[in-house]
């Protein structure tokens, strides 16, 4: 397991593309349960394990994941995402040329396991981007997010014409390495739980992002 970062109240560690974040109908491996059994061999706990999950990855993207190690933790930790104090920003190669920098407000709906832009009855959906680099069609991309909608990212930029790269739910036209999509949560910021001051967690993009956009 990579770890980023751990103490007494927080796990951090960066979720490779492909796992999911939490268990599901399926037996496939998952992060939480990976983070748990890491746990429980480095401190040699017996019992069950708590990890609280705070906030989700979405399987094909990959990237800074924190978790709590105590209950009390989990609350703070929430109230931040909640509270939209945490700062979390992403990279990912779309199709097409973006706009230089830009802002997307919308409103999104979930449907079962997508989500769509709607005109009335949805969340408001808020985020910044700067485009970095243009070549052969893809944009690299840095995105802020000031909300936390499902599929936000996804969903905001295939509306405008500009699917994330592999993201054949949402459009894309192309395939990206491992079943992946070129979508990668670059760094959090949040408020240590109980220490308080301001932490910033980094990974860098999965090794298979193609050389040249990254």
């Amino acid at each position: 397991m990579n770890i980023l970062y751990l103490d007494n109240h927080l796990l951090v560690a960066r979720k490779p593309a492909g796992m999911l974040i939490q268990g599901n109908h399926t037996a496939d491996e998952n992060l939480l349960d990976r983070g748990k059994a890491f746990l429980k061999v480095k401190f040699n706990k017996p019992g069950n394990v708590f990890l609280g999950l705070v906030h989700r990855l979405d399987r094909p993207v990959s990237g800074v994941v924190v978790f709590a190690r105590t209950s009390t933790a989990a609350r703070r930790l929430s109230d931040q995402f909640r509270k939209r104090t945490v700062e979390k920003c992403y990279v990912a190669l779309v199709e097409g040329k973006v706009a230089k920098t830009g802002r997307l407000v919308h409103d999104i709906a979930r449907r079962q396991t997508k989500s769509r832009i709607v005109t009335r009855g949805g969340q408001r959906a808020e985020l910044s981007f700067e485009r970095v680099a243009y070549r052969r069609g893809i944009s690299h991309i840095r995105v802020n997010l000031a909300t936390g909608r499902h599929h936000q990212i996804r969903v905001q930029f295939a509306h405008i014409g500009h699917p994330v790269w592999g993201d054949f739910k949402y459009g894309s036209r192309a395939p990206f390495p491992n079943r992946a999509i070129a979508l990668h949560a670059l760094s959090l910021t949040v408020a240590h739980p109980t220490q308080k001051e301001r932490m910033t967690f980094e990974a860098a993009p999965e090794a298979f992002w193609p050389k040249g956009f990254i």
